[in-house]
C-alpha cells in the first residue's frame, strides 16, 4: 500500500520493484485521474490501462442525466408557452397525458431513476406506472 497519490511518490516506490517484474503487469484498472495514468505509463509501460467500471458508468450516468434535464427544461418552457397562449385565448390548459399517465414533464422528473435502475428493484408504484409506452 501506498499512501495518497501524488504520481512523484508511488512512481519513487513502485520502481523499487525490478524492472523485469514490472514488464510482467499485463493489465492496470485505474480510475480516470491523470496522476494515475501517469504512474502506470512510467512504471509498468507494457501494460494495458483499463478504467475501472464505476468511473466509466458515473460518466454514462452524468452524460445521460444532462441530456435529460435538457429536454425537461425544453418541455417545461413548452408547457409554459402553451399555458400562455391558452391564458390569453381564455382557455384553461390541458397538458398532454401519456399512456402511462404522465404528462411529458412527470416522465422527465420521474425517469431519473428509472433510467439506471434495473426494473427488479423498482418500487411498486413504479411498476404500477408503466414508462415504456407513451402515445
Amino acid at each position: 500500500m501506498v499512501k495518497g497519490t501524488q504520481a512523484s511518490s508511488v512512481i519513487e516506490i513502485l520502481r523499487r520493484i525490478p524492472k523485469r517484474m514490472r514488464g510482467k503487469v499485463q493489465e492496470v484498472t485505474l480510475d480516470m485521474a491523470a496522476n494515475m495514468g501517469l504512474i502506470v505509463n512510467r512504471c509498468f509501460p507494457k501494460a494495458s490501462k483499463v478504467i475501472d467500471r464505476f468511473h466509466v458508468q458515473k460518466l454514462a450516468f452524468d452524460a445521460v442525466q444532462e441530456i435529460r434535464i435538457q429536454h425537461r427544461w425544453q418541455a417545461l418552457d413548452q408547457e409554459n408557452q402553451a399555458i400562455e397562449v391558452a391564458r390569453q385565448s381564455n382557455l384553461v390548459y390541458q397538458p398532454e397525458i401519456l399512456a402511462n399517465g404522465d404528462t411529458l414533464k412527470q416522465m422527465l422528473v420521474r425517469s431519473r431513476y428509472l433510467l439506471f435502475k434495473h426494473h427488479d428493484k423498482w418500487t411498486a408504484s413504479q411498476l404500477h406506472r408503466s414508462r415504456e409506452t407513451v402515445k
